[in-house]
């Protein structure tokens, strides 16, 4: 029986994929350096392919974030001159001892991550 091109299939949502090692390496650094996982990273690069880019997206995500660019008091943080609201993966205050970097911004609000320090 044929499917109707309107009903969907469920999707696993898993792709195998096969590509040169050299390519792997490359991703897998700039997937360290976003301070994401290789599979976050790869997905983020798929969705951007197909999303709507905001100025916000295109101009911030993947920016490193010093610490002393937070008002604390505030919650606020300065990104180019321009201050915006945030929220931190797994954390509620910033702290500026650490470096951050922006995965999402979604308006005003942008989403960080804090990058671990290196040893």
């Amino acid at each position: 029986m044929k499917k109707n091109d309107e009903e969907k299939t469920h999707k696993s949502g898993h792709i195998p994929l096969r590509i040169s090692p050299e390519l792997h390496d490359k991703l897998a650094e700039q997937a360290k350096q976003a301070g994401r996982s290789l599979n976050n990273y790869l997905t983020q690069l798929l969705e951007s392919g197909i999303a709507p880019v905001t100025f916000e997206e295109r101009q911030f995500v993947g920016q490193r974030i010093a610490g002393e660019d937070f008002d604390l008091v505030n919650r606020l943080v300065d990104v180019s001159g321009i201050y915006y609201r945030y929220l931190i993966e797994n954390a509620t205050t910033a702290r500026t001892d650490r470096q951050y970097v922006i995965l999402a911004a979604n308006g005003n609000i942008l989403t960080l991550r804090e990058l671990q320090p290196t040893s």
